[in-house]
């Protein structure tokens, strides 16, 4: 009963059109591929679907295999496909073989982008009594996951497919678009890293924007600081904020609810744009570039933040991986010192994201540098910021201290 699941979702394949809408060259193919991997073919089923408003139909087939099977769908309007391949390890262990013929499929159909999990199944005693693997795709080589023990909500926003999943060594788990955006659990990695560099360096924080953050992690890390009289956050996502409210109020604990916070359910381009309030602190806490926040990652918004920062102000925000993204990373830090004369980039390892995280202070004066060890400390006894698992005065300058790889994406002074 032990066996390898594995899936792919395919998208704008670049093969020939006719592998996405005739049966039979798909079944050629499959078939070929399926043997030349090893496996064993006993019977297969192929359908071919009518043409639909102007548009050919797809194709669904099943190969049956001794092992067990191979099932694929195409979708030739969005250029997809969806490939399903599970073998038992019975009389043997054919996963490799599987493996071959997963690689192969894609191969063939040339997908610009895709989607692959891998499950092992049918071990009453292995980690599947442990819940639901999930999988985050770092690069299309590269990937990690979670279990979780009970899936709490699985809904389509207006903007994005939220899901609220749970694990004893997580907790609550908030993933937005299949990626993962905080836990219960290890919330401070990223939300203590994104507030007290910044509010610490900056003598006296009175007003501070958030964009995004509808957790209300962040939010809530700035109110620990008795001199905030103001906290602005902008959410695109208002279902976000409702669901964090009920669900996720350890990371938030009533941050929404504080006197000194104005939250708006808006676009943060447009709020920026008509705004003409000037904050100490902008922080972006947003989603990745390549979400419906992409417009917030661009010069172009990056001189809107500058426009409306008070005097020795400072905008903060995450790159990404710079291991694993680092185009993506090089080319944020390029955007912000093209606006900002300061561009300092840090950095920390975050458990939900698998990976060591870039962040970046951006301003014309405030140096998150300039203060040293004891008077960060100072700081914080005299602001009186306390309850904090990851920031401390000795954290301050080594978050600062990049390792080469990082240090070269970074623009030069």
């Amino acid at each position: 009963m032990q066996g390898l699941h594995l899936t792919a979702d395919l998208y704008l394949c670049d093969c020939d059109l006719s592998l996405l809408t005739q049966a039979g060259p798909l079944a050629d193919m499959c078939r070929g591929h399926t043997l030349d991997a090893g496996l064993t073919l006993v019977a297969e089923k192929w359908h071919t679907f009518p043409d639909f408003q102007g548009e050919p139909g797809g194709v669904t087939g099943m190969l049956l295999l001794a092992e067990s099977h191979l099932a694929l769908h195409t979708w030739p309007e969005r250029q997809g496909v969806t490939l399903d391949v599970y073998v038992c390890n019975f009389m043997g262990d054919n996963s490799a073989k599987a493996e071959k013929l997963m690689q192969t499929l894609v191969n063939a159909f040339k997908p610009a982008k895709m989607q692959r999990e891998r499950l092992l199944r049918g071990d009453e005693h292995g980690p599947g009594t442990n819940g639901e693997l999930v999988f985050e795709t770092l690069t299309p080589t590269a990937s990690f996951g979670f279990r979780f023990a009970e899936r709490t909500l699985s809904l389509q926003t207006n903007y994005q497919h939220l899901e609220l999943l749970r694990s004893d060594d997580l907790g609550h788990t908030l993933r937005l678009d299949q990626r993962f955006m905080t836990s219960e659990a290890d919330e401070f990695f990223y939300h203590e890293a994104l507030v007290h560099p910044a509010a610490m360096a900056h003598p006296d924080p009175s007003k501070v924007l958030i964009i995004g953050g509808g957790d209300g992690g962040a939010l809530e890390e700035v109110l620990k600081y008795p001199s905030v009289t103001e906290a602005t956050l902008v959410e695109l996502d208002g279902q976000v904020v409702e669901i964090a409210r009920e669900h996720l109020q350890s990371i938030n604990r009533g941050a929404f609810d504080d006197p000194r916070v104005t939250a708006h359910i808006a676009d943060g381009v447009q709020f920026l744009a008509q705004t003409q309030q000037r904050f100490d602190l902008v922080l972006l806490d947003l989603t990745d570039p390549d979400t419906p926040a992409g417009p917030l990652y661009t010069e172009a918004f990056f001189k809107e933040c500058k426009r409306v920062l008070a005097p020795g102000g400072a905008v903060v925000l995450h790159l990404g991986t710079p291991f694993h993204n680092p185009e993506q990373v090089k080319q944020l830090a390029g955007e912000l010192s093209a606006v900002f004369d300061q561009v300092h980039g840090y950095g920390v390892h975050i458990p939900l994201y698998g990976t060591y995280w870039a962040l970046a202070i951006a301003s014309n004066e405030l140096n998150p540098l300039a203060p040293g060890r004891d008077q960060i400390q100072q700081r914080l006894t005299q602001r009186g910021i306390g309850d904090l698992q990851y920031y401390n005065a000795d954290i301050h300058g080594a978050l600062f201290a990049l390792p080469n790889f990082y240090r070269a994406l970074m623009p030069q002074a």
